[in-house]
């Protein structure tokens, strides 16, 4: 039978590194006989080698190349992809994993599309929603399809496509090389596809390695002479050149590698910029790039590298603050309504001067010493335009989906200017969240990203702990829960794996009630079956002395699915001395039995000195009222002395103005 995936991987002092994605390999769902693996081993020797000759010898479809060692990766997948008998190519890296029906779905994709090229939907980090993978694409345009933002080598190709076109990598190179044979590829293929509904592979995150800026400004050279060659003057290849200029040029001018970077550094990668862009980026590209790229860019071409410091420094620390306001359950679906604003370093909101009737005009976070010309900082269209996206993204897996929102945008008045914050609400339906299927049980944290007219920034929701109720949820009735972080971070969980993770999930939303030397411990539940709680116990266990702990029953009381949260309830007793089966002074973690097992609550309980009770995160308690320096405390304990101050406290509220 033909070989009809050859999977080509560059193999470099791995160490147990390059494990998983040998695992995934192995596993694949396609037929042994129908795909073959081509290790390309270019490192000086760390085990690797015998490790793959033993995998080669006992599996017909594994061949090793020795290469002896090579300065970057390039060489290796040129040559495996000379020796691929495949009838597609697929590249990836030593660190990266294959689902296991990732050959299997990409080759019939392939086949059904006639492709020259197909993308299958990628997972990298804690990136966001790729713009790449929003839909299937049975022939993707490279500017409307925004192509331009996956140039990685993971990709299938036709081999009979690359030796038509001659393509190869730059040997050595780096990622602009890697960028080029991409981009090459792209415009010579007359179909490229998009596998957008399942993930293919997860990409391991790579560092920007450290460059020789020469060597970086020759490589991105190349790349333009490509697009050069391949498109005639003209819109298209203007846009081409924007996203380069953005990417590869200005983006380096601005962020903590070029903050930190010694003088010498800064100076050499400032001329070798500079001198790229007045000779490749002419001014009239400027239109496509965000404001604040404008500003780096007429900076960089005037010379002013101490004033291109300044922003950069100035601009470290521009977050995404999104606060949730509001959440429940409507007709089934989850639904967040959230206040988000892209802020400063210092907290400060970002801020923009009126112009004009209605325009507005970016207010640099630094003074730059240069008049800056309005129609160079004038925002107006592109604030028009902002927009807020969320999403949720999966912690194990680093999978994203994003969801349904409608956004509004409100002009406030800031001092002399004016604040955007934007308004949005996402609708989280589980049976149709992942790209239209059911959403995968498990924990998704919220995140949101804001395109705000002068930046762009993401960030996980947040807010004040609050209701955490659960429901059944869509038309498969699937048990939804929200929860928080202990840093007060929003995030939902599909089914629980049982009714104890639920109620685990939510546990930082824990109260406490004192009364008469006893401790209500009051913990939500999110949702309660109708044949009700299984028989509870907590237990709490001194930090210090695990061995000394206090277990005593609790009452599951239920709630209103989809309203309100019920609560498990239980009484402990307290002491201020020591003694067995008494909560005491000290810190206590606190565990849940339910059915048998035991779990670990996600808060901690302290009881101080005089009886008063708190309720922490896991790393630790928060503060709970006010603290008062020793002096004062000892103070307070004098008789008479507390009750004079509750009632001098008690006057000057009720009798004297504020």
């Amino acid at each position: 039978m033909d070989v009809k995936v050859s999977v080509v991987v560059p193999v470099r002092d791995p160490g147990t590194a390059a494990d998983a994605c040998v695992r995934s390999l192995l596993a694949q769902s396609m037929a042994p006989e129908e795909y073959e693996v081509v290790f390309a081993d270019a490192g000086p020797g760390d085990g690797i080698q015998r490790r793959l000759e033993a995998l080669s010898a006992a599996r017909p479809n594994v061949r090793v190349l020795h290469l002896g060692e090579t300065g970057s990766p390039m060489r290796g997948r040129n040559i495996g992809m000379a020796v691929a008998q495949g009838e597609y190519v697929y590249l990836m890296e030593q660190t990266d994993r294959l689902e296991r029906t990732a050959l299997e779905r990409m080759y019939r994709r392939a086949v059904q599309t006639d492709a020259d090229v197909l993308l299958g939907r990628l997972v990298a980090g804690r990136m966001p929603p790729s713009p790449v993978f929003e839909a299937d694409r049975d022939r993707a345009d490279i500017l409307k399809d925004r192509l331009l933002s996956a140039l990685t080598p993971h990709k299938l190709y036709r081999r009979a496509f690359l030796d038509a076109e001659a393509l190869g990598f730059p040997d050595p190179g780096g990622r602009l090389a890697e960028e080029t044979f991409v981009l090459r590829a792209y415009l010579r293929a007359k179909v490229v596809a998009v596998l957008a509904d399942e993930v293919c592979c997860h990409v391991a995150e790579r560092p920007e390695p450290p460059g020789d800026p020469y060597v970086q400004g020759a490589e991105l050279r190349e790349l333009l002479d490509v697009i050069d060659a391949e498109l005639p003057p003209g819109r298209r290849r203007d846009r081409m050149y924007a996203h380069w200029l953005r990417a590869s040029v200005l983006r380096r001018l601005g962020g903590g590698r070029f903050v930190t970077a010694s003088a010498r550094e800064r100076a050499a990668t400032f001329t070798t910029l500079r001198e790229l862009v007045i000779q490749r980026f002419p001014p009239h590209l400027d239109r496509y790039l965000p404001v604040h790229l404008r500003v780096r860019a007429a900076l960089l071409r005037a010379g002013r590298l101490d004033r291109l410091l300044a922003l950069a420094e100035a601009m470290r620390g521009t977050h995404l603050r999104a606060d949730l306001r509001e959440a429940g359950w409507r007709d089934g679906a989850f639904e967040m309504t959230l206040t988000v604003e892209i802020m400063r370093a210092g907290g400060e909101p970002m801020r923009f001067v009126p112009y004009g009737e209605t325009g507005l005009l970016w207010d640099p976070p630094a003074p730059l010493d240069v008049q800056l010309p309005p129609e160079l900082v004038d925002v107006t269209r592109a604030v028009s335009q902002a927009r807020v996206e969320v999403y949720i993204r999966h912690p194990g897996s680093g999978l994203v989906h994003a969801l349904p929102v409608t956004s509004s945008l409100t002009r406030c008045r800031h001092r002399n200017g004016i604040r955007l914050q934007a308004g949005a609400t996402a609708r989280l339906e589980v049976d149709t969240a992942a790209l239209g299927r059911p959403l995968p049980a498990g924990p998704w944290e919220v995140h949101a990203r804001m395109h705000g007219g002068a930046h762009r920034a993401r960030a996980r929701v947040t807010g004040v702990p609050g209701d955490c109720v659960g429901d059944l949820a869509g038309r498969s009735r699937r048990l939804v829960v929200p929860w928080w972080s202990e840093e007060g971070e929003l995030g939902v969980c599909v089914e629980p794996r049982s009714f104890s993770e639920s109620i685990v999930l939510v546990s930082t939303g824990t109260k406490v009630i004192r009364d008469r030397g006893q401790v209500f411990v009051v913990v939500p539940v999110p949702y309660v079956p109708p044949s009700g709680g299984p028989p509870a116990e907590l237990t709490l266990r001194r930090a210090a002395r695990p061995d000394q702990e206090v277990c005593v029953p609790a009452l599951i009381e239920p709630g209103v699915p989809g309203r309100h949260a019920g609560r498990l309830v239980a009484r402990v007793p307290t002491r201020l001395a020591a003694q067995e089966g008494f909560l005491c002074p000290g810190e206590w973690l606190p565990f849940l039995r339910l059915d048998g097992g035991e779990e670990a609550l996600r808060f901690r309980l302290r009881m101080g000195r005089t009886g008063r009770v708190e309720v922490g995160g896991a790393g630790g308690p928060d503060a709970a009222g006010p603290r008062y320096p020793l002096a004062r405390r000892a103070v307070l304990r004098v008789p008479g002395v507390r009750g004079t101050v509750r009632l001098a406290r008690t006057v000057r509220r009720h009798y004297l103005p504020s």
